[in-house]
């Protein structure tokens, strides 16, 4: 018989504090800033050099307080401006409109910040930092799924009934040891490319977790530094994005070269490409499963592929790198009619991604 205990921890309170500077010390401040407070994270807008650093530890339950957040984005939204923006950035692409994006992402990441980005002292407004609150206020995220039924005159964001956001997710776990590497890879690929990373940006920038050792057989292997990366999609796997290379690079430093492990559920095919491997539990997790699921009732075809089992995880097909379906090869696997082609990444040349480029670079 399988036992599971359960160890609660007493009701307690946080204190939290977000600071905004430049980014240029990012690398070296990874390390430092993840030891010194209880919950910290960071939030990285790598176009605009800045970092917000968020400050969060616990405090006695005896200390004045009732914050809550209620994270902005996160909140339910007039339908139709959901759509408004989600056109807006149809267009941005479609006219590869950079600067534009630039400036939509200086909006939405000045409002963030200047908001507190949703936190309130006393569940209503934002008076100053510290917002101390209990720990179910504060790790609260946001009021969209508890708002009202309003035949979604207003909705989340991401409800697929309604024209609204369409993105890719891409997170990965970097050891604590390498973090300061692969962010000044980033930093090197941003001073090549200046806009590339406003499109991230709109989406509340890159977001780093701190996150440790786990002794589970597909846990953590060394104490490690989330990286959240949300950006847009489209609508036909076809079409590619603007700065297209920029991610699938960035996507590559981070698996190939910085050997990530990926989050299970934000990712794109080519993530789970020979995954199993960098576990070193990976063969007594297979033996557990199969003894607790000998029949497979709690696998699909899908998992098969994630784990290993079956191949199939990778799909090479024409324009596939576009959607993450695989790394491309040959021009075929981006968009050459659209001018795209696969080309060596411009930080990592190990890379291989879709990149634009003109008539006479193309042959």
């Amino acid at each position: 018989m399988l036992v599971v205990t359960l160890n609660l921890q007493p009701m307690f309170k946080r204190a939290i504090t977000y600071l905004s500077r430049s980014d240029s010390d990012l690398g070296e401040q990874v390390v430092r800033f993840g030891k010194e407070h209880e919950f910290a994270d960071i939030i990285w807008y790598p176009s605009q050099h800045k970092a917000v650093y968020q400050m969060d530890d616990c405090v006695s339950t005896n200390t004045s307080g009732n914050g809550l957040y209620d994270f902005i984005p996160f909140r339910a939204t007039p339908s139709l401006a959901i759509a408004d923006i989600r056109a807006k950035e149809e267009n941005q692409e479609f006219q590869s409109d950079a600067d534009g994006k630039c400036t939509s992402a200086k909006l939405v990441t000045s409002t963030l910040i200047t908001s507190a980005y949703g936190l309130t002292n006393n569940g209503l407004f934002f008076t100053g930092y510290p917002v101390i609150g209990y720990q179910h206020r504060l790790q609260s995220s946001g009021t969209c799924l508890d708002s009202l039924e309003d035949s979604r005159i207003t909705a989340c964001p991401w409800d697929p009934k309604i024209k609204g956001e369409f993105f890719h997710l891409t997170t990965f776990s970097i050891n604590l040891s390498l973090a300061k590497n692969f962010i000044q890879d980033v930093q090197k690929l941003v001073e090549i490319e200046p806009k590339a990373l406003c499109g991230v940006e709109i989406y509340n920038g890159i977001l780093m977790r701190y996150v440790t050792t786990s002794s589970a057989y597909l846990g953590k292997q060394e104490d490690a530094v989330d990286f959240d990366i949300t950006y847009y999609r489209s609508k036909d796997p076809m079409t590619p994005r603007l700065y297209e290379g920029i991610l699938e690079e960035i996507e590559q430093l981070a698996l190939v070269k910085y050997k990530a492990l990926p989050h299970w559920g934000k990712n794109r095919n080519i993530a789970f490409d020979g995954v199993m491997n960098k576990y070193k539990g990976s063969e007594e997790f297979l033996r557990v499963k199969d003894v607790y699921d000998p029949m497979g009732l709690f696998s699909s075809e899908w998992t098969d592929q994630v784990l290993g089992i079956k191949d199939g995880v990778t799909i090479v097909k024409e324009g596939c790198a576009l959607e993450g379906l695989c790394i491309c090869s040959k021009d075929i696997h981006c968009a050459p009619s659209k001018g795209y082609f696969c080309r060596p990444g411009k930080v990592f040349n190990d890379a291989r991604i879709c990149t634009h480029v003109t008539t006479n670079q193309a042959s």
